[in-house]
């Protein structure tokens, strides 16, 4: 299964904010990249080099690789709505995403690792697709078998308020996809206008 598996301090480092972790080596140097760092004069970024650079963001946020993400983005041109709000969407929406967000994992990589292994279903079955486009009412858990491993249910954050468009049931471990979230309600720094603009071309 494809997947960034290269060093996650490096790339927030090229995006100078913490995309892939909490952000705490960031802290202590927050240099780009590269043998000469902050003395290493940089020119300042074109048009195009301003919309590719947020595509990738967006990329290593969701952990999508290039060909899932134009198929994404395709898929988001086609539905009716604004272009790049609907890509956030579907994004959103994706399994491996919303079991992030719903606390179940601490990371988007935890969460993927938990989908591949099958450990999540949605509306009671086993669903191990990391891609999978959840819908508004789907219900996502945590497999009935796997709820007696501690490793998985100890890191289990809860209910998060900040995401009105999950609800999260903590007794029962399972969490309902109430609705698309808009754009304004996720928390991403990501200009969306600019990944539009570089498929446009």
């Amino acid at each position: 299964m494809a997947r960034y598996t290269g060093p996650k301090t490096k790339i927030s480092r090229i995006f100078g904010e913490p995309i892939l972790g909490n952000g705490k080596w960031l802290n202590k140097n927050s240099n780009p990249p590269g043998q000469h760092g902050a003395q290493r004069k940089r020119k300042t970024l074109g048009e195009y080099a301003l919309q590719l650079r947020e595509k990738q963001k967006a990329k290593y946020t969701y952990g999508v690789l290039e060909k899932q993400f134009r198929k994404t983005f395709e898929e988001a041109a086609r539905r009716k709505g604004v272009t790049g709000e609907n890509l956030i969407k579907l994004l959103e929406a994706r399994l491996d995403n919303t079991v992030f967000r719903m606390g179940i994992a601490p990371s988007r990589p935890a969460a993927r690792q938990l989908v591949s292994h099958k450990h999540i279903t949605v509306n009671d079955e086993v669903v191990n697709t990391p891609s999978y486009e959840v819908k508004p009412g789907d219900i996502v858990s945590i497999k009935d078998a796997s709820k007696a491993n501690t490793s998985i249910t100890s890191v289990i954050a809860g209910k998060n308020p900040k995401f009105n468009w999950l609800d999260w049931n903590e007794t029962e471990m399972k969490g309902t996809f109430i609705a698309y979230p808009e754009r304004e309600s996720v928390p991403e720094n990501i200009k969306e206008q600019l990944i539009v603009e570089l498929y446009s071309k």
